[in-house]
């Protein structure tokens, strides 16, 4: 039986995506791309309360990033994650039209570079929340890029954005980490990831002969 680290070296601990990969993660954007449609709807009811309220609930837009890497762990699912989700949107008839694919490919963007920052190594709360605070910035950018924020003085503009940074790590990256750790315990995302050098090593271990 090869070792561990045999295995490894031989290839055998893949890092490249899957088919199986690609469909579960295509699988989790279409359920948040549909919970991103409906989203809306919530999102308005916190519109009339304060000044740019409803920013406090945009970090949802950011969640299939974020979740679709804590079950997959590989790179490449997040930014497909959110491209997808946006897909879903489209389709739907949003009222944004081609830009939601180009604030899918930003969002996306901004959470992938956070995880290969870390080399995908990095799982904890605190790396999926500067994720999903990453893809608030990226949709910054694209707000700043199309001119939406124009009339925007600047004390307005820094309350908006934080409002929707702090958003972006609670909604997208702690909630989706709490709900990844949920899925965890009911033995599922263990049917998603690949088997890592620890597990051949386990499996060389004449303990469990």
């Amino acid at each position: 039986m090869q070792s561990g680290v045999e295995a490894k070296k031989n290839g055998n601990v893949r890092r490249g995506l899957r088919l199986s990969d690609i469909l579960v993660t295509v699988l989790v954007s279409l359920v948040l791309g549909v919970v991103y449609h409906f989203w809306g709807s919530v999102y308005s009811l916190f519109k009339p309360l304060f000044f740019e309220a409803d920013e406090m609930l945009y970090g949802m837009w950011f969640a299939a990033a974020p979740l679709a890497f804590l079950l997959i762990r590989k790179p490449g699912v997040a930014l497909i994650a959110e491209l997808a989700a946006a897909h879903v949107e489209v389709l739907f008839g949003s009222g944004w039209g081609l830009n939601l694919l180009l604030y899918g490919i930003i969002q996306g963007l901004g959470a992938e570079l956070v995880f290969a920052a870390f080399r995908y190594r990095k799982h904890a709360a605190w790396t999926v929340a500067l994720a999903g605070a990453a893809s608030a910035i990226g949709s910054m950018v694209m707000d700043f890029y199309l001119a939406y924020t124009d009339n925007y003085v600047w004390w307005m503009f820094v309350a908006k954005y934080s409002m929707r940074v702090a958003s972006g790590a609670l909604i997208a990256g702690l909630l989706m980490f709490a709900l990844a750790k949920a899925l965890e315990r009911t033995g599922v995302t263990s049917l998603l990831r690949p088997a890592s050098a620890k597990d051949y090593e386990a499996l060389d271990d004449p303990r469990h002969v």
